[in-house]
């Protein structure tokens, strides 16, 4: 049967060659997920959950999946990255494990990180019912697509009431030295009961390539993980990812996650929560030039007795385009929920555009529950404040956005992390105001 769908063609070829491939449950995994993607096709504005992102030129752009002997040499990690002082660092080039470059001496006892490819190669039967588990694949045609192609990812487990005593960071590198190549990292993160870890991602890289991600992340009862990201990837890069978490009664889980790369990027989180749970999806956004930006969420309160905070804000100039989709689901059973959402953003130029859709659908009669969006241009009283201190307009409108996304940032509970995006905002900032 010949495969018509964007990228679907490689798979007949490249199957042997992937991770684990002859282990008959894995194969079969695989092969059912590419008929999901080839069922679903590849997402279009008509679809519901993709109406503001468009692939199309994604699949005009000819990216082929990488193979693992052409995976490029580097020496270094380039800059970028989060500047974390002290932590562990786990990094991945074109979404292949590079040892070399990590750096995991003196983890605690009860740790475990590594590679999915060497789980998949040298114990497959390890991870047998554990792939594909969390989310709902129907709805997920590029997370099917990843299920399909994945070669390598981070295996991150915690046993019960492990502290993990620095920061765990993952840094993806994508390297595109020639053709545009294709990579679909797939990370497995398992905190067990009690236990407090941090994990922060940093996605840097240059050349054309499509990194297409998923997550699955377990977080058990009574246990706390912060989760912070930055994707900060060249402009020829698109960057595709899916979370897929579940939060066990009692469990905290902060997450936040900082755009300000890439020529296309969408960040999607689905999130199902237990009893008793604090759970906090916060982000900021800014774009320049002809980027585009999508974050989209779903938080399901799937018991009662649980909270959800998220606040997204956002930055636009240029011809930037920008997406918030959030949607907060309370189920009939999740008495006493309380969910809050909220998306701002300020748009610099006139050529911007920003389409948000907050959502709440609630089932239950004793929730609190609020969501708004507000979107404008910076306000000229501020503005003139400043100015008749003796400030110049370029430096006071860089204050009043730097103040605008900090209140963003201050949302990040674990201070090494918020201390690392304020310096990736700034950054931004100096960029802009040099072009």
């Amino acid at each position: 049967m010949a495969r018509t769908e964007p990228f679907a063609a490689e798979f007949d070829s490249a199957a042997e060659r992937l991770p684990g491939a002859g282990n008959a449950w894995l194969d079969e995994l695989r092969t059912n997920a590419l008929d999901r993607y080839e069922a679903l096709g590849l997402p279009t504005p008509r679809t519901e959950a993709w109406k503001y992102t468009n692939l199309r030129r994604l699949a005009r752009a000819g990216f082929v999946a990488g193979e693992a002997n052409a995976v490029p040499e580097v020496s270094a990690i380039p800059s970028g990255v989060a500047d974390l002082q002290d932590a562990y660092a786990v990094v991945f080039v074109n979404g292949r494990f590079s040892e070399p470059l990590s750096s995991l001496d003196g983890l605690p006892t009860g740790v475990q990180i590594g590679s999915v490819a060497d789980k998949l190669s040298k114990d497959p039967i390890s991870l047998e019912g554990r792939l594909d588990q969390l989310g709902d694949s129907s709805a997920l045609p590029m997370a099917s697509l990843n299920t399909a192609f994945m070669t390598d990812g981070l295996y991150f487990h915690l046993d019960n009431g492990v502290a993990l005593d620095r920061p765990l960071h993952l840094i993806s590198i994508g390297q595109a030295d020639g053709s545009p190549i294709s990579f679909h990292p797939r990370h497995l993160i398992t905190a067990g009961a009690g236990c407090i870890a941090t994990i922060v991602e940093s996605h840097v890289g240059t050349g054309a390539y499509f990194s297409n991600g998923v997550s699955e992340i377990a977080v058990g009862e009574g246990a706390v993980l912060n989760h912070y990201k930055l994707q900060d990837e060249g402009q020829d890069a698109y960057h595709l990812a899916a979370n897929l978490v579940r939060l066990g009664d009692r469990a905290v889980y902060d997450n936040f996650v900082l755009q300000v790369g890439a020529r296309l990027a969408r960040n999607e989180i689905r999130t199902q929560l237990g009893e008793h749970v604090e759970c906090r999806i916060n982000g900021a956004y800014l774009a320049s030039g002809e980027q585009h930006i999508d974050n989209t969420t779903f938080i399901d309160h799937a018991a009662p007795n649980s909270s959800s905070r998220e606040v997204y804000k956002g930055v636009l100039d240029g011809s930037a385009r920008g997406v918030f989709q959030g949607k907060i689901l309370v189920r009939k059973d999740s008495q006493k929920t309380d969910g809050h959402q909220l998306n701002k953003t300020l748009l610099l130029s006139p050529g911007t555009e920003i389409d948000t859709k907050p959502e709440l659908e609630i089932y239950a009669d004793d929730v609190k529950c609020s969501h708004g969006a507000t979107t404008g241009e910076l306000e000229e009283e501020p503005l003139f404040y400043l100015r008749a201190r003796g400030i110049d307009p370029q430096t006071a409108r860089g204050m009043l956005v730097a103040a605008f996304i900090g209140e963003a940032l201050d949302e990040i509970q674990s201070e090494a992390p918020r201390e690392a995006f304020y310096a990736v905002v700034n950054s931004w900032l100096d960029r802009r105001d040099e072009g």
